[in-house]
């Protein structure tokens, strides 16, 4: 392929030649993931009563328009993810979540080929309907709404809380759009419940355990943040009870794993003995100025050093492999706030990577999408520069390198071809 430089297919074509360690897999499957998509109405789908596996929505919408401004994929959903093969670049089987943006340079067709400004790119797979989707629980809700799949059916994803008690403009992460995706779902009648009932969570499992195939290897408890009480519990034992009794209806079945805030070293201790096995505290930035600007709710509720302090208390308790704070890779460079070039991004966040994996702790990143209704997505509708993540790729892969740390666990198998985590590339070039 040759393309005309300033173009998006020459900007993809020129950093795959410049940075070679990148595989072209990764470096296309992070610009899906900061620009989004736009589908053929042909190739969108019959929702829950069609072959292909839509998507749920299972915390924020990742989507980069407004569910009001999708079109079609409004009301015929699209995939959950889509997997790449073959094209011009012969790849190998890449996992892709589904950002929704109608105005993307890249576009699925009828036919399922994925192209860039007209030229074609790659071949899709769609998901194919887990049977378990295809049954409802006892009150009539769907197992998709309860307790969606994601990571080609590898994780199952248990947002038991769809609001965050960070609330408003100075308290909101201001890349997350958790509580706007609320909104607009309940908005248009979509089910979207607030507070999942635990007795809906294990019916909605036992109906995955019986028709998973074995499919399903992990499940991930989230939210937004309890900063006061939810149904009267505390952060660790508001998610904590879920986990509790998923272990002990299916013991062993799953790995346990949750995402929640930093919590002082006994309320890790709690998720622990509630039989949770990984834990998630993400730090979402790591430059002092940067985090106290995007995530200010965390600043003041728990404070930048604590938050890091209390992340190292928990690998204490869980051990440090099994301790992955996420951080959103790309926000570094977000105006009006971040860093002016992409080396100085990379040399903080590499700085981040640093101090964490010198204590055996192995942070993961998700690829920043600018939501539209939150401020860093309203003032960056392109995200962060492709280059940015593709170095930050080599960067992360250096580092698990030279702390001799190995991939973090509870993502399946890494490496082109076998990777399923799909909101970041990170797996794929490990």
């Amino acid at each position: 392929m040759s393309a005309t430089v300033g173009t998006r297919t020459g900007l993809v074509e020129e950093l795959i030649a410049r940075y070679p360690e990148v595989p072209p897999e990764a470096v296309l499957k992070e610009d899906l993931l900061r620009t989004g998509m736009a589908f053929d109405d042909d190739a969108l789908t019959d929702n829950l009563d069609g072959a292909v596996k839509p998507k749920s929505y299972f915390i924020f919408s990742f989507d980069q328009k407004p569910l009001t401004e999708l079109g079609a994929a409004a009301t015929q959903r699209p995939p959950e993810e889509i997997a790449l093969t073959d094209g011009p670049w012969e790849l190998h089987r890449t996992i892709v979540s589904v950002r929704v943006n109608p105005e993307s340079p890249y576009r699925v067709d009828r036919q399922l080929r994925l192209s860039l400004e007209g030229r074609h790119l790659a071949d899709v797979t769609l998901p194919p309907m887990p049977e378990y989707y295809r049954h409802a629980l006892s009150n009539g809700k769907t197992v998709m709404e309860t307790a969606p799949t994601i990571e080609w059916g590898y994780l199952i994803y248990l947002t038991v809380l769809r609001l965050c008690q960070y609330f408003g403009a100075h308290e909101e992460c201001g890349f997350c759009d958790i509580n706007h995706n609320w909104r607009q779902h309940k908005k248009a009648g979509r089910p979207y419940t607030g507070v999942k009932p635990v007795e809906d969570v294990l019916e909605a499992l036992e109906l995955i355990d019986r028709h998973d195939d074995g499919a399903t290897h992990a499940y991930t408890l989230t939210g937004g943040s309890v900063t006061s009480t939810v149904d009267g519990l505390a952060e660790a034992d508001f998610y904590g009870r879920y986990a509790q009794e998923i272990e002990q209806r299916f013991p062993g079945r799953w790995i346990g794993k949750v995402v929640a805030q930093a919590l002082p070293k006994a309320d890790a201790q709690r998720f622990k003995d509630y039989g949770i096995s990984i834990y998630h505290p993400n730090y979402e930035v790591w430059d002092k100025r940067l985090f106290s600007l995007i995530s200010p709710g965390k600043e003041r509720y728990v404070g930048r050093e604590e938050w890091h302090r209390r992340i190292l208390d928990a690998a204490e308790v869980f051990g440090p492999a099994n301790v992955i704070p996420n951080f959103v890779a790309g926000v570094e460079l977000a105006r009006p706030f971040g860093f002016e070039t992409i080396d100085e991004a990379i040399a903080s966040t590499v700085e981040g990577l640093d101090f964490f994996m010198s204590h055996g702790v192995a942070p993961r990143f998700t690829t920043w999408c600018p939501e539209p209704t939150t401020p860093l997505g309203r003032d960056n509708p392109g995200g962060a520069p492709l280059e940015y993540h593709v170095r930050l790729l080599g960067q992360y892969r250096e580092a698990l390198s030279r702390h001799g740390l190995r991939p973090p666990p509870g993502y399946g198998e890494p490496g082109l071809g076998k990777a399923v985590f799909s909101v970041s590339s990170f797996m794929d070039v490990l």
